[in-house]
């Protein structure tokens, strides 16, 4: 499926993370003990589509502490996007306010391959989760206006609060807003979430919202020959979610029109 490209996309960041098991030699320690040599060998590996290597404050602290935490970032130019995130158990591509999904789903699958053929001991890649996340925003002044409103007028989510207990002196007005549930998914199996909250885009107080589909263990199909099929499943929700949430006078709004 191919996104609707936006001309005033609210677009983020797109996020795909894979994340594998870590071993636990001793309790609260957890390490990936190939971790070296699978940096070296992804770097070899991505430099030509990745060329700028960054190197974050996280690789100065021990790895046995930052198990499934992002060390380094490879982008495809100086501070630009796409990037690729890596870290002991864990992997990422991400990309933003350019991002097509037709390209995405390209690199994530790509990212995938080169983590199978990168990992020294593939026979011992035990994939614990995998997840496709957007991140979208609207500037909202939500200091001034009430986002439960906007929320209900704009997209369609209806979130009620007994008026009984806003009584005199008590504000019905959100100074801080943040509302998240989860759906089971059978396709692909798992779990999917969508999130709302009060806070920036370009120092702009703005509404933020989340869509996620997330598989883990057990609901985790084949590796890595499914990641297609899986990729497919996932966008297909949160692209549905998205435009359903959108629909009507936020679309015309992000379209341009």
């Amino acid at each position: 499926m191919a996104d609707k490209v936006l001309k005033n996309k609210p677009l983020v960041e797109a996020i795909f993370e894979i994340k594998w098991a870590l071993a636990s030699p001793q309790p609260g320690i957890l390490i990936d003990p190939h971790y070296k040599i699978f940096l070296g060998r992804l770097y070899d590996k991505v430099i030509e589509e990745y060329p700028e290597h960054e190197q974050l404050p996280s690789a100065s602290v021990p790895d046995e502490i930052v198990g499934h935490v992002v060390q380094h970032r490879f982008r495809k130019s100086l501070n630009g996007w796409p990037l690729l995130q890596v870290g002991p158990g864990i992997l990422t591509v991400n990309d933003t306010y350019n991002y097509l999904w037709t390209d995405f789903k390209e690199r994530s699958i790509e990212a995938i391959n080169k983590l199978y053929e990168a990992y020294p001991k593939v026979t011992q890649l035990q994939i614990e989760s995998l997840l496709l996340r957007y991140i979208d925003a609207v500037e909202f002044d939500h200091t001034h206006e009430n986002i439960i409103d906007f929320l209900r007028e704009k997209m369609k989510v209806d979130i009620k609060l007994p008026s009984g207990l806003f009584t005199e002196g008590i504000r019905s007005r959100p100074k801080v807003f943040n509302w998240q549930a989860s759906f089971e998914v059978l396709h692909p199996r798992g779990i999917a979430n969508v999130r709302f909250a009060t806070g920036q885009k370009s120092n702009k107080p703005s509404l933020v919202w989340e869509t996620i589909v997330e598989s883990q263990k057990n609901d985790i199909p084949q590796m890595p020959e499914k990641i297609n099929e899986w990729l497919e499943s996932a966008h297909t929700i949160t692209h549905d979610w998205f435009f359903t949430l959108i629909e009507g006078e936020l679309e015309r709004r992000f379209s341009g029109e």
